[in-house]
């Protein structure tokens, strides 16, 4: 197995499993992690998503020896990485918890991610110039929507690394945590998310998925609009009438 699957309460853990390839992503592991997280999406039982690698390494990228020898034939055909996307669209809030190096697929992955939180060892990087190639999974675009065109150009165009500060720094870090007792914060921070409402949840991703397409005053019609729906749900009621009754609220 290339990913490994916990479920703990609502929240579910995929863990890249390539420890001698430091945890490096092939087709076969692409293929794994989607398959299941496109399951466990549909599931009302699961409210958040974590995945992580190992204290050392997150993902040190692509896996380059399933692509050296490909021509650009071969590559389009396939279109290879094409099926990361699928990714994009899985609706539960999905977590990142990067320790260790995060580079080139792996800082890619990161970013599809809905929220990085880092410990103190994390490294970041696009070092895919030093390879002849440029970012393939989306880095170019992601991470120029997240830093800027300016700072964007600067890590992709000379390869180099960035710590975690400078990651938090720039936004690309949602939140640094300790590396002591890193894992057991990080399934802290996405049982909070996955106790609330899965349809707000999902209601909230969208939204705020939706202000990266579309023109300010579009984006906050949409948002009304997913707003005035969410009243026609048993969530929004149980919700109100929790706060009201200065009690926690116990979502489906």
């Amino acid at each position: 197995m290339n990913v490994l699957f916990e479920q703990i309460d609502r929240v579910v853990i995929a863990k890249l499993n390539r420890p001698n390839a430091l945890n490096a992503l092939n087709t076969e592991t692409m293929y794994e992690l989607i398959t299941a997280l496109k399951k466990y999406d549909k599931s009302p039982s699961v409210g958040c998503f974590v995945i992580t690698g190992n204290e050392n390494i997150f993902c040190a990228g692509a896996d380059i020896k399933e692509m050296a020898t490909k021509n650009f034939s071969q590559m389009f055909q396939e279109d290879f990485f094409g099926y990361w996307e699928v990714f994009s669209k899985i609706k539960t809030p999905i977590i990142a918890p990067v320790s260790g190096y995060a580079l080139g697929g792996g800082c890619e992955l990161a970013m599809m991610c809905d929220i990085i939180l880092a410990s103190e060892s994390a490294i970041f990087g696009q070092p895919e110039i030093k390879l002849g190639v440029i970012p393939g999974i989306g880095g170019t675009q992601r991470l120029t929507s997240l830093i800027g065109k300016s700072k964007a150009m600067d890590i992709i165009l000379s390869g180099r690394n960035i710590d975690v500060n400078e990651a938090e720094n720039i936004g690309l870090v949602s939140k640094i945590l300790p590396l002591k007792n890193f894992s057991k914060e990080v399934l802290n921070y996405a049982e909070k998310i996955s106790n609330y409402s899965k349809t707000a949840l999902i209601a909230s991703k969208e939204s705020i998925n939706q202000s990266l397409e579309c023109s300010l005053k579009d984006g906050i019609v949409f948002e009304r609009r997913i707003f005035h729906a969410l009243f026609n749900t048993s969530d929004q009621k149980e919700g109100m009438n929790a706060f009201l009754e200065k009690r926690s609220a116990n979502f489906n």
